[in-house]
Order: C-alpha cells, then structure tokens, then sequence
C-alpha cells in the first residue's frame, strides 16, 4: 500500500517538499515536519531509491538525504512546485555560500573601541 503510493507521488528536483519522519522518543512515537528544496532524485522508482532535502535552519544549511521508500517517513508533501533546468541542483550550496559572504562584506567592522575608533555601523546596501 505504502510502496504504491510513493510510486506515485510527483516530486522533482527544485520542489518544496514536507517530510514526516516518525522519531522515537522515550518509546513514544512522534511526527517532526523537514521543510526544504529537494536538490536531487536519484535511482528512480527502485528500492534503493533516494532524494536529497536542503533547508536553512538558524543560519546554517541542513542536508538530509532520504531513502524514498523508508518506513520511518510518514508522508511527503509537496508544498510548492518549482520548473528547474538542472536535476541536480548542487550548486544552490555554493549561491548561499556566496550570498552569506556578500552580506559580510556589506557591513563594515569597527576598529578596536581603546582607539576611539567609532563604533560598527551597518552600510545602507545592508539595510535595504
């Protein structure tokens, strides 16, 4: 029943997808959502089949990669639909990389405050 409906499901690379991994807790069992882009899609619709979900999360990039038929996903949702022409789409961690290195670029950084220096300020390419 599972497997069939993973058959189905329609998720490409550049998608947003929700992923209901099931985690075991004190011998509980609960549901934690991972929202993110799918980078890539690899082995088709085999067993073996994966895909590869990257999110920001607290300023720092998270990678998971999934095995598509694992029965430890609830379910996968797909929340938003993307038309990409790669499928792989691996060079977004270096456009994030670049992006975080041009915002430090744009703020300035002070001199040492026993100079008399004056204090950080933030240029207005930063602001905006």
């Amino acid at each position: 029943m599972k497997v069939d409906e993973r058959k189905k499901l329609d998720f490409r690379s550049g998608d947003t997808v929700r992923v209901w991994q099931k985690i075991q807790e004190k011998g509980k069992t609960r549901l934690q959502a991972f929202e993110g882009l799918v980078l890539a899609r690899k082995h088709g619709q085999e067993a073996g089949a994966t895909f590869t979900v990257r999110r920001v999360a607290s300023g720092v990039g998270v990678e998971r990669i999934y095995p598509l038929f694992s029965p430890m996903i609830d379910k996968i949702e797909v929340v938003k639909r993307s038309s990409v022409r790669r499928s792989k789409l691996y060079h977004i961690r270096d456009k994030a990389a670049k992006d975080i290195r041009r915002q430090m670029r744009n703020t300035r950084m002070a001199k040492d405050p026993e100079v008399g220096a004056e204090p950080a300020v933030e240029t207005e390419e930063a602001k905006a």
